[in-house]
């Protein structure tokens, strides 16, 4: 009886402290897409404007549904090195109230809705390579596609207990491989198939609204540090801890590396410029954060302004129309937060493996990480690009030259973003003047 005592002692118990903390969690992820909304809505011109902010608000509807169904099964449930399934959990149909994810002391609810929240924004990231040009109708079903081939199999081999990048040890703390990666060379397949806009490299393309994108990443931000700290699960040993002082740190770093890269190049701090550089930060470190030290994070965020900053010019070099820099930030940012943990890792974090720069001169961790980023990269660019091509052909995935041309706003939701015709843009009849004081009716 002793060692079945002692079992029943050491056995997981629900936390209402954790249970709680991660749900506040949840919610912050969850802000996070209105907030992308937000941001890559304020960049694109005024009659794109509620077609960028409907393509992330229908990720909200779109993939809860399908994580209800069968997404989380799929991607959390046991099953084989590529793909999982956990009959008990289609539709959450047979799943306690106070059953624990296992090895933690959350319930299973929290869990599947804190995976929720990072399927829910992974595909309206890609949203923004694509702006003013995609019928929504057909990007309502690349989503629906796009997450069910794409994004549940990358999860489970990234977090999944059975997963393949799981097993080798590659590592991943919040989504450097399976969110950023994943949906930066999405973007990449998905543009190269379906072509620029209209006036590319001609017209004017600048935001129309640079006070909605400095509210949009100011909200990525703040609810980054549930994205991030939260994915520890917990609150008990300080690496969640560890990991939303680097998410600051690393942020901070690479707004500043990319505005010093922006003055030198360009002659300018700009707006736009510090709010992609923290965004570029808080991609770069989400991988990483939990395995290096904060000064380790310095590096990352600053190493990932620059690189992000001079990668976003690459589309006009090699004619690829990535609207908002969804590659050149999420794509390369994932990339590099992944790969510097084969530096800088300390193994004082979240494990024990160590980078280059701290005894692994045989650059175990680092051919791990090589491994992890680049099937994700090859995979997602491969599988998106053939998603886009067979929808183009079939739905057509581009709105017509002429509603391109006038306006996807108008085209797609029959709605502007903005309406001046109440606001004193009418017309008023002009009060009659006073009579001079020489012909006026004086009182006897």
């Amino acid at each position: 009886m002793a060692p079945a005592i002692m079992l029943a002692a050491d056995a997981p118990r629900l936390s209402s402290a954790n249970t709680g903390f991660m749900l506040i969690c949840s919610a912050l992820v969850m802000l996070m897409t209105p907030g992308l909304a937000f941001f890559y809505g304020g960049m694109v011109r005024v009659k794109s404007t509620l077609n960028m902010l409907m393509m992330s608000f229908i990720s909200l509807g779109i993939v809860t549904i399908l994580w209800v169904l069968y997404g989380f099964s799929l991607a959390f449930g046991t099953g084989s090195k590529l793909i999982g399934w956990n009959t008990d959990w289609f539709g959450l149909s047979h799943i306690g109230l106070t059953e624990l994810w296992d090895g933690y002391t959350i319930p299973v609810y929290v869990f599947m809705v804190f995976q929720l929240m990072f399927a829910i924004i992974t595909p309206a990231l890609i949203s923004g390579a694509l702006a003013d040009r995609v019928k929504f109708s057909a990007w309502a079903l690349f989503i629906t596609l796009w997450v069910t081939i794409v994004y549940v199999p990358v999860a489970h081999w990234v977090w999944g207990a059975d997963g393949w990048a799981y097993k080798l040890g590659v590592i991943d703390f919040a989504g450097g491989t399976a969110v950023h990666i994943n949906a930066g060379a999405a973007a990449l397949g998905v543009i190269l198939v379906i072509g620029r806009r209209v006036g590319f490299k001609r017209d004017p393309m600048r935001p129309h609204s640079l006070p909605l994108v400095m509210l949009g990443a100011g909200l990525l931000w703040f609810g980054w540090f549930g994205f991030n700290a939260g994915s520890w699960l917990g609150n008990d040993d300080g690496v969640g801890a560890l990991m939303f002082v680097n998410t600051q740190v690393a942020t901070a770093a690479a707004m500043l590396a990319w505005l010093a890269y922006e003055k030198i190049r360009h002659g300018a701090f700009t707006t736009l410029g510090a709010a992609s550089g923290a965004v570029a930060g808080l991609v770069a470190i989400t991988p990483s954060g939990g395995a290096v030290s904060p000064l380790g994070a310095i590096a990352v965020g600053a190493i990932a302004g620059v690189a992000c900053a001079a990668a976003v010019g690459l589309k006009y070099r090699f004619g690829f129309d990535d609207s908002l820099d969804v590659v050149g930030v999420h794509m390369v940012g994932g990339i590099i937060g992944s790969l510097l943990i084969g530096f800088f890792a300390t193994g004082k974090g979240q494990s024990a493996a160590t980078g280059v720069l701290y005894g692994d001169h045989t650059f175990t961790q680092l051919w791990k990480q090589c491994a992890g980023v680049f099937a994700v990269l090859a995979y997602s660019l491969i599988v998106s690009a053939v998603l886009a091509f067979l929808l183009d052909r079939t739905l057509g995935m581009r709105v017509t030259e002429d509603q391109e041309v006038s306006g996807i706003d108008q085209a797609e939701h029959a709605e502007t973003a903005y309406d001046f015709s109440g606001a004193g843009g009418g017309v008023t009849a002009a009060a009659p003047a006073p009579a001079p004081a020489h012909t006026r009716k004086v009182d006897a």
